[in-house]
């Protein structure tokens, strides 16, 4: 044995070829951390001295090497920029002895290398993948880029444009795709693995492949003449910039520091990595970004602990089909659940059924379905008119209209035609859990689990405890909708639950600024500026003018700061029958393109229609439109968390991005206090206060100059 450590070890095999094997104790992965980083520096000291004849770097789990440990490296990012930098320094000077080792190098990448995994990999001679392989560089969803020499080897190694493409995206690069560009020198079958990469460590001894040019490709200017280097990256830089947008800077820098590397040797284009890696580490955006990752592990915790008490889901059924029925058999057929989709009318049947089969087909015309993938799904929902089979049911998603007396009439009914332990979750977005439980004879195995529209697309589900659901119930609905693919977040009972009753205040911020003289129009353009994937009025029409109206009389029975004491332009559409989307005509109007998808366009008689709603006239600066806007959100946001409708700021926050798009590179609407700082927040409150009760901190507030995220 060349070296023994707790995270890798390196032996040598009968060949003569040592093998440095990755093995990070009390993980299931290999990550990159501090001890991982400086053991691997004491074996590549140590096979540099060696007689071994080659080098193989692989993994003894199921993957390669996952990236960097990002809850420890998170810390760092807090330093300097001198502190982030020499810190780079230092690292590379390890990925640079692997490089140079004076014996040929192959990496193994028996799954997934990613991150500093796959630059690791990069700085071997060779990489030898299996066909389920998967590698690439995500750092630029965390806001940074690549740091340890990605942005130096891979544009040298499968040329600029494949670089630019594969760093600025962040994509997940399958192996096939990898090879084809020159990224991965060979696919094996797993068990073919060693002996592919002892044959061509015999090979390189034997002169039969020169691994000193490889190295010598890598480490030299890039080989196109400049005009064309040059229109490589000016037409990525146009590209990524319009793809990425202004509040993401990571991937256009990503694209400009392989620029500005292209002429230069290993040693001054890794001082370009260092230079754009630092900037970026350094920013809000990064810090928000990380903090992002870290709150999708926060929530992926908290699900797998209700796996424990969670109940063997075999049956399920959704009551009400249509677009939303559809979409969660859809979601419940293609994870291998049988599902059945009952409604009162076949036309009913048909409009779910028909909402199935587009996703399916969507699937299968993006190669992620085959044909008989989508038969296999088909054929796991079973359409119903009647109760037939439900005594099988063991758990039902009450999806009807969203009428209290309606669906109170539908649960009382399904719970006499269930098993007795059978569980029911209603998918309502507003309408109290403890409420619809009076109508049945077993409230502890009823909870609320509320899907977002469009199921196959929006992430979140909300599920609602009531007053008498079970731990059980709870987990079981929560293993469900992991199991659909789906995000959940628990949440206790109120009217319009966690991200409803966040979002109302926003649209009550909204109907107060049309009130106050403001365009709507310059309203969603600040809103958008700021980062909101659509305006507020762009969202009514998608969400509905008519859901809207029906939502905030709810909201406004339940919390009385939510009342409006003036006639809105959303109550004005109402009656007017200009529901948005549906209608094809709200605040804008809406065509089907040629792929059917409703486009925006003005509204010429949007003006007449909201006549009379301004109770003044007055310029508005996009500042102000951002601090009304967004202060009512956020303090409502601060509100659930003291009421515990939500247990923690993450899981408040993460309801926001999943499920209303909030923009992610700011962290969520407490993250984004806790960036301005308490004091700061209340100062701008205080300058809205005459505005109402909307606009008022909580007693807690006023108390605390603490900060959300700890």
């Amino acid at each position: 044995m060349i070296y023994s450590g707790k995270t890798l070890s390196v032996d040598v095999l009968p060949s003569g070829t040592a093998q440095l094997t990755f093995d990070l104790g009390g993980s299931s992965v290999n990550k990159f951390n501090q001890a991982t980083l400086l053991e691997l520096q004491e074996a590549v000291n140590a096979l540099r001295t060696s007689q071994a004849r080659g080098v193989i770097f692989a993994s003894a789990k199921s993957t390669f090497i996952v990236g960097a440990d990002i809850t420890e490296f998170t810390a760092m990012f807090k330093s300097s920029e001198a502190e982030i930098k020499a810190w780079l320094v230092q690292t590379n000077a390890i990925f640079n002895a692997i490089e140079d080792l004076p014996m040929p190098t192959i990496s193994l990448l028996n799954g997934t290398a990613l991150g500093g995994g796959f630059e690791l990999a990069l700085a071997t001679d060779y990489r030898v993948a299996i066909a389920s392989a998967v590698v690439g560089f995500p750092e630029v969803k965390l806001g940074i880029i690549p740091g340890f020499g990605g942005t130096v080897r891979l544009p040298r190694l499968i040329g600029a444009d494949n670089a630019n493409q594969w760093i600025s995206s962040g994509a997940h690069i399958p192996a096939d795709q990898a090879f084809r560009e020159g990224a991965i020198d060979a696919i094996v079958d797993a068990a073919q693995l060693i002996a592919a990469a002892e044959k061509m460590i015999a090979q390189c001894v034997e002169g039969k492949h020169d691994f000193e040019s490889v190295r010598q490709v890598k480490q030299s200017p890039l080989t196109l003449p400049p005009v064309e280097l040059n229109v490589a990256f000016e037409t990525a830089k146009g590209l990524v910039a319009a793809q990425a947008g202004l509040n993401y800077p990571a991937p256009i820098t990503a694209v400009k520091t392989m620029q500005k590397a292209a002429l230069s040797g290993r040693a001054e284009a890794l001082l370009c990595e260092h230079d754009g890696f630092t900037k970026l580490a350094t920013s809000e955006v990064a810090t928000n970004l990380v903090q992002m990752f870290l709150n999708d592990q926060f929530l992926a915790g908290k699900a797998k602990q209700h796996l424990a008490g969670a109940r063997s889901i075999g049956q399920v059924a959704v009551l009400g089909a249509g677009i939303m029925g559809g979409g969660i058999a859809y979601q419940s057929a293609l994870t291998g659940t049988p599902i059945i989709m009952k409604d009162i009318a076949q036309a009913g049947i048909n409009l779910g059924l028909a909402e199935a089969r587009k996703q399916l087909d969507k699937r299968v015309s993006r190669g992620k379905l085959t044909r008989d993938g989508m038969i296999d799904a088909l054929s796991n929902i079973t359409l119903a008119l009647d109760y037939a089979g439900f005594e099988r049911v063991n758990f039902v998603v009450e999806a009807v209209v969203e009428n209290p007396k309606i669906k109170k009439s539908v649960l009382a009914e399904v719970e006499a035609e269930l098993a007795d332990d059978a569980i029911i979750a209603t998918n309502t977005s507003t309408i109290s859990v403890d409420e619809l439980a009076t109508a049945l004879k077993r409230p502890e195995q009823f909870c609320g689990m509320h899907f977002f529209n469009p199921v196959p697309v929006m992430p979140l589900v909300e599920v609602i405890r009531g007053e008498h659901t079970s731990a059980e119930t709870i987990s079981t609905t929560v293993a469900f909708a992991k199991k659909l693919g789906k995000t959940p977040i628990v949440v206790n009972n109120c009217p319009g639950f966690l991200v409803n009753r966040i979002l109302f205040p926003y649209f009550g911020a909204f109907s107060q600024l049309i009130n106050d003289g403001a365009d709507f129009r310059q309203i969603d353009k600040a809103m958008e500026r700021f980062g909101w994937p659509m305006g507020p009025a762009y969202l009514l029409d998608v969400v509905g003018i008519d859901t809207a109206v029906h939502a905030q009389a709810v909201m406004a029975e339940g919390f009385e700061r939510m009342r409006l004491n003036f006639t809105s332009a959303i109550d004005k559409l109402f009656e007017s029958g200009a529901y948005g989307q549906k209608t094809g005509s709200g605040f804008y109007l809406y065509q089907a393109d040629k792929q059917g998808k409703p486009r925006k366009m003005p509204n010429p008689e949007i003006d007449a229609l909201i006549a009379g709603v301004h109770s003044t006239q007055r310029p508005f600066d996009d500042a102000e439109i951002v601090e009304r806007m967004m202060l009512a959100m956020c303090l409502e946001t601060g509100r659930c968390l003291e009421d515990n409708i939500v247990e923690t700021a993450i899981e408040a926050d993460m309801g926001l991005v999943l499920g209303l798009g909030f923009p992610a590179f700011r962290g969520g609407a407490l993250r984004y206090v806790d960036s301005m700082g308490m004091k700061s927040f209340l100062m701008m409150a205080e300058k809205y206060s005459k505005l109402g009760s909307l606009y008022q901190p909580t007693e807690k507030m006023l108390a605390s100059n603490a900060t959300y995220y700890k």
